[in-house]
């Protein structure tokens, strides 16, 4: 499982511009099943992503594919988690 953080960079004013095509990638996240969910980092600082169902080099490549993270409008850190004890409503996560 990955926690993916995009903090704002130097050209946040640019993200306006490239939000469709951002708005893009996250909907192809969630179709290919990479995605569990996304959201805003508060107080507007960006967002965050849960993955899953994939490696961290392939995580990474999708990553670097998004407009935001390509345009330097944010940077992006991946977390990678081992799961040691699950609610179970996620054990899902465990597989």
């Amino acid at each position: 499982m990955f926690v993916v953080t995009l903090t704002f960079a130097d050209n946040k004013a640019r993200a306006g511009e490239l939000m469709e095509g951002h708005k893009d990638w996250i909907k192809k996240g969630f179709d290919q099943g990479l995605f569990l969910m996304v959201g805003s980092l508060q107080p507007n600082a960006g967002g965050g992503i849960i993955a899953h169902n994939t490696t961290r080099e392939d995580l990474e490549a999708f990553v670097a594919e998004d407009p935001f993270v390509a345009e330097q409008v944010v940077k992006a850190e991946i977390l990678e988690i081992t799961p040691a004890r699950l609610d179970e409503r996620l054990q899902f996560l465990a597989a």
